[in-house]
């Protein structure tokens, strides 16, 4: 996980155990702390937590959840995430807006990508959208993948959620090709585990000291949405058959992302949830569920078109992953959100909870809410024009009008996190 789930995932167990947290300890790349929030937050954001490590990452989460379920976030709500934003076009996982960014600003790579995510899928703030986009394009590693930070080695989780960000708005992501002849594809690729080897199919996170690769859950999650080259909020694709491990000197991304696939379901085959790596110290406690990670299990196999292969975790989730949504905020309940979209559970009743309810209580008031709650099976709402002003689009418009007169909710289809072991 990234520094900023793993501190949120941290803090959401010790209050769920009654414990105290310990504290996270950040790769050397990572970003350094920003200033911490004064006691009254910013206005707009969503969440009552300190947003140091990851206010622009739930910000622009709940946006994304938002979007699938037919609610329009607040002008207030979007403003503030611009305000974000670098002139350069990237992003920090949090900012004092009131000062300009300058030669000590630390820019975020899965800030600015999930952010630039986020405003191509409410439609809004297009022009920010594609500066972000040409930011990341700008600090491409000479591997074709991208670390955390400008400059820091390549990791899959990384590299998947700008290849998510570059597709949303349009970039051929194929032909970023390094002065090496390397694509962000073959950059993933690198990470992932041989068939026929142990953990074969799935991805590492980084390569290890002796160029090693250890199988993470959630880099696999993660590279398998990247080599499909589908963003976060990603719904089920069309079904294929079971998902293999397929052993090639030579495959494609989409292979590659099928044998990741098969790892996942065959991993959640064994039970359906993953576990929390044990932290430092701690090895021989009992393994913790990873209410995260297999949300994004969740998501990566039913756009990898192997969503009959997640229900018996969306079933678990759906058991048990309720109270870790409400007391982990509004990353956790967009998470939850986006898995149920994607396999055609109802957000509205999760559990017996009404998840994008709780998500909109988390921050300001929607500008606009639509039901009843869409499925991952019919057509989208359109993206394809801009709008800066909050306000609803005739898309949106025709729909609400339509919901309201006939009671028959439109259908949605999904287009197609950070990331230490």
């Amino acid at each position: 996980m990234t520094v900023r789930r793993s501190a949120a995932a941290l803090a959401t167990t010790a209050v769920l155990l009654g414990v105290a947290a310990p504290v996270a300890v950040a790769p050397v790349a990572v970003a350094a702390p920003s200033p911490s929030p004064s006691a009254d937050l910013p206005a707009g954001l969503y969440g009552t937590t300190d947003p140091t490590y990851d206010g622009v990452w739930r910000q622009s989460l709940a946006f994304l959840a938002q979007k699938i379920e037919y609610v329009t976030p607040s002008t207030q709500a979007v403003d503030w995430l611009v305000g974000q934003q670098c002139d350069s076009g990237a992003f920090t996982s949090y900012r004092d807006a009131s000062k300009p960014c300058d030669a000590s600003t630390v820019m975020d790579t899965n800030a600015t990508a999930i952010a630039v995510q986020a405003l191509v899928e409410i439609n809004q703030r297009r022009e920010d959208a594609n500066n972000g986009a040409d930011w990341l394009k700008s600090v491409q590693n000479e591997d074709g993948g991208w670390g955390y930070n400008p400059g820091s080695p390549s990791d899959a989780n990384s590299t998947s959620i700008v290849i998510g960000a570059l597709a949303r708005t349009g970039v051929p992501v194929n032909e970023l090709t390094t002065a090496n002849g390397s694509t962000p594809y073959t950059a993933l690729q690198s990470l992932a585990i041989a068939c026929g080897e142990k953990d074969g199919g799935a991805f590492a996170y980084q390569p290890g000291k002796k160029g090693e690769l250890a199988a993470n859950m959630d880099a696999t999650a993660a590279s398998v949405l990247g080599l499909m080259g589908k963003g976060i909020a990603s719904g089920t694709s069309n079904a294929v058959k079971d998902p293999s491990c397929t052993k090639d000197d030579d495959l494609s991304p989409e292979q590659s992302a099928q044998n990741g696939a098969s790892f996942l379901a065959d991993t959640l085959k064994k039970q359906p949830y993953l576990e929390q790596a044990p932290m430092p110290g701690a090895e021989d406690s009992a393994p913790q569920p990873d209410y995260g990670n297999t949300s994004d299990a969740v998501v990566a196999l039913a756009a990898s078109g192997h969503a009959d292969k997640a229900k018996a975790s969306v079933a678990w989730l759906q058991k048990n992953g309720t109270g870790w949504a409400k007391q982990g905020g509004p990353a956790a309940t967009a998470q939850l959100i986006l898995a149920a979209h994607a396999t055609g559970a109802d957000a509205r009743s999760f559990g017996g909870v009404d998840l994008v309810k709780q998500l909109n209580s988390m921050g300001p008031s929607p500008a606009a809410t639509a039901l009843p709650s869409p499925t991952p099976t019919g057509p989208q709402p359109s993206s394809g024009t801009d709008s800066d002003d909050g306000g609803l689009s005739l898309g949106w418009l025709i729909g609400i009008g339509l919901l309201a007169g006939t009671g028959i909710g439109f259908l949605l289809s999904m287009r197609g996190k950070k990331k230490q072991p």
